[in-house]
């Protein structure tokens, strides 16, 4: 939770949590304790700050669909050499599960597993159940644990920074068999460090590191991070060994691997040499280990200081897959081509006697596993009264009485293009609008059987004929018995008058607010909400050579909520929020990161809350939470939610993960979801089969 709070003070709190047992790396099903951490959270004594109770419901790119677990290829059983014919699966295949190390001889693994809303870690012994590692439970995001030596090496996001574009990502450790245990953080306080590594003995760690700096807008491709490398003993005494680079890795405790692009474009591996058993800040330069022609990037160095195992991208593959590279030969070693062609294999990592190699993949369709995910998904909300739900799909919009979300399942003109309508207890979806290009939508709040939405391509230029478009309909055909619902399309805006989007409906139902490129830019328009511009007419809202986009009328009808870059007009990266009265006066901007900060905002997709005094937005306020090379492909890895008042107070952080999130809107009611592969008792469900998803990319040298 970000908070700025005039009043804001700050608690020392005890959390009674489940204790591992006395030695976790040989974890039994049953054996439990009780455990405590001293772990530190903001309270404010001002109820008025907090934003109104209620539900939220919003996308995150991709997310839904990755069903992922970790895998991992015995290299000693190949057949024939060097090629796997298969790959074992370590994880249950509950939610996703991800970012995977081997812990000991016994090759034990912990990862991170999202089945309780947020991030978690577990460890799996071969072939049983996954155990928690409970701690922290305020914390809406956890990364990369390692285990060495009876602690648990980990990123958190557990102790806010109210200062905006910074990340809250920092390096933590805890010993795991101590019932006295205190979470001690490694990364300097107004600091930001990723991606840690531990050396073969303990002795040595490694991070990406952030620094001090202030997140940038375009810093997602390659982040500008620094490889640090300092004594387990002594945290403070770090030492930079490359000035650029991410994702660190030890080869035994003189050895550090890591991935930069290199000046001919490749995402390449380099290593650094330590010089001597002790860090100083003498040290050789970095050396590029993996030739150009390739994408090679979060690499596993085998303690046997001759190989390192790399996720690729190679020039005739849209996919990403592991490959070890031999470093006296310069040979690769394909892994995963040949056992997964169709799958996209994420950051290796290698057992400790170098005989496993594991990663982590979709599961795919025929393995044992959650087979399909929800069309509601809930996700851990740092507010109490506040539900944060994750839709499968984007623009989402409440019925006038709550009980039905208008959303897009697809954007794009195939099967899943269109409008269609979710039960809000996420059991059942209707198809309203199929086989054509829809985004974003908005529920008449006066008629049950009215919703608006925008028909025609995305992310298009202003002469793109994109239209405003009235879906009547009859809501006694949302039965269980229907799959379709009959429905009369009514198109409001003129076809020769260019890209028109992103529709919002007064509180009265008799007018639509929305974006509109007829003029040569994209500014705000408003017609009759029934007759469209031919009979109604329209009234232009505002006027520059500028973009203002996705206007959100407030419940109260005095105020029009909007995305606007108008005061850096030619930069189209950067969007502030802006207010204004629907007959154009009042005009002004909702300061939410001050001065000079407030020219690298990207705030989009606001939203009033129900009482309209909060503001409801996607945002880069809070950098990155982890590297984005590692992840799936995003658009923007940097969206998360926030609220704030009108008046630019009481800013609130609601997200923090690694995805982009965005397309919220805000219901004033607690929704209650149905269980899992459970229906309503009025039918069966139709939730999504998991299927692979291959992104399509291009083949430039700094893409991935």
């Amino acid at each position: 939770m970000l908070t700025i709070l005039r009043h804001a003070t700050r608690k020392r709190v005890r959390a009674t949590l489940i204790k591992p047992p006395p030695n976790l790396l040989q974890i039994s099903s049953t054996s439990v304790n009780s455990h405590t951490y001293t772990i530190t959270q903001h309270y404010s004594h001002s109820t008025t700050m907090l934003p109104p109770a209620g539900t939220i419901v919003f996308n995150t790119v991709g997310r839904v669909q990755y069903g992922f677990d970790v895998f991992s290829v015995d290299l000693n059983h190949q057949q024939p050499p060097p090629h796997a014919t298969a790959d074992h699966r370590l994880t249950d295949g509950v939610s996703i599960n991800f970012n995977a190390q081997f812990i000991n001889p016994q090759n034990d693994v912990v990862f991170v597993s999202e089945r309780t809303g947020s991030p978690r870690f577990y460890i799996t012994k071969p072939d049983t159940k996954p155990q928690p590692l409970p701690f922290l439970p305020n914390a809406l995001f956890h990364d990369r644990p390692i285990v060495k030596n009876g602690k648990l090496y980990f990123v958190s996001t557990h102790e806010e920074n109210d200062a905006v574009f910074t990340s809250w990502s920092a390096v933590y450790s805890t010993a795991i068999d101590d019932s006295t245990a205190t979470v001690k953080r490694l990364t300097p306080r107004g600091e930001v460090d990723y991606s840690p590594a531990v050396s073969l003995t303990g002795k040595f760690l490694g991070v990406a590191s952030y620094r001090s700096r202030r997140w940038q807008t375009n810093d997602f491709r390659e982040l500008q991070t620094e490889i640090v490398v300092f004594p387990e003993s002594d945290p403070k005494n770090r030492v930079t060994v490359s000035e650029r680079g991410g994702w660190p890795s030890w080869s035994q405790d003189s050895t550090i691997f890591f991935h930069r692009i290199a000046e001919d474009g490749w995402w390449s591996i380099f290593r650094v040499d330590l010089t001597d058993s002790e860090l100083s800040e003498s040290r050789n330069s970095p050396i590029r280990v993996t030739p150009p022609g390739l994408h090679c990037f979060t690499p596993a160095a085998f303690h046997d200081g001759k190989r390192v195992a790399v996720a690729t991208r190679r020039r005739e593959s849209n996919l990403r897959h592991v490959e070890i590279f031999d470093l006296e030969s310069q040979t690769f070693q394909r892994i995963t081509e040949d056992i997964n062609p169709n799958f996209n294999h994420y950051n290796p990592f290698v057992s400790l006697d170098s005989r496993h190699l594991g990663y982590h993949r979709f599961r795919g369709e025929s393995i044992q596993g959650e087979p399909i995910y929800p069309h509601l998904d809930k996700v851990l909300s740092p507010v109490r009264d506040l539900q944060l739900l994750r839709l499968n799909g984007s623009f989402p919009t409440f019925s006038p009485d709550g009980d039905f979300i208008a959303f897009n399942h697809g954007l794009d003109g195939n099967v899943n293009g269109g409008v269609k309508i979710v039960k809000s207890n996420g059991s059942k979806r209707w198809t309203l609008l199929k086989g054509r290009t829809c985004f974003h939508n908005a529920w008449s709040p006066t008629e049950k059987n009215v919703i608006y939405t925008s028909v025609g391509p995305i992310f298009e230029s202003v002469y793109k004929t994109v239209q405003i478009a009235r879906i009547e309909f009859d809501p006694v055909h949302l039965t269980n018995d229907r799959e379709e619902v009959p429905f009369k399309l009514t198109i409001l805006t003129r076809e020769d008058t260019g890209n028109n989007a992103f529709p919002s409906c007064s509180p009265d139902g008799k007018s639509i607010v929305f974006r509109s490129g007829r003029e040569g830019y994209k500014n705000l328009y408003i017609v009759d909400a029934v007759k469209g511009e031919f009979d109604g007419g329209i009234r232009r809202l505002t006027e520059g050579e500028w973009i203002d986009t996705m206007p959100c009328w407030s419940p109260k009808g005095d105020l029009i909520a909007f995305s606007s870059n108008r005061h850096d007009p030619k930069n189209s990266e950067v969007f502030g929020i802006y207010l204004v009265g629907p007959n154009g006066s009042g005009l002004r901007r909702v300061e939410v990161a001050k001065g000079v900060e407030g020219m690298k905002e990207r705030l989009n997709h606001v939203c009033f809350s129900r009482d309209g005094e909060w503001l409801l937005f996607t945002a880069n306020l809070g950098g990155v939470s982890a590297e984005p090379v590692g992840l799936p492909n995003q658009f923007q890895p940097y969206g998360d939610l926030y609220v704030v008042r009108l008046d630019g107070s009481g800013l609130r952080r609601l997200t923090c993960n690694a995805y982009e999130n965005g397309t919220p809107t805000w219901h004033h009611g607690d929704l209650a979801l149905c269980a899992p592969r459970e229906d309503d008792g009025e039918g069966g469900q139709d939730w999504d089969k998991l299927k692979v998803i291959v992104m399509s990319r291009t083949h430039s040298k700094a893409s991935l």
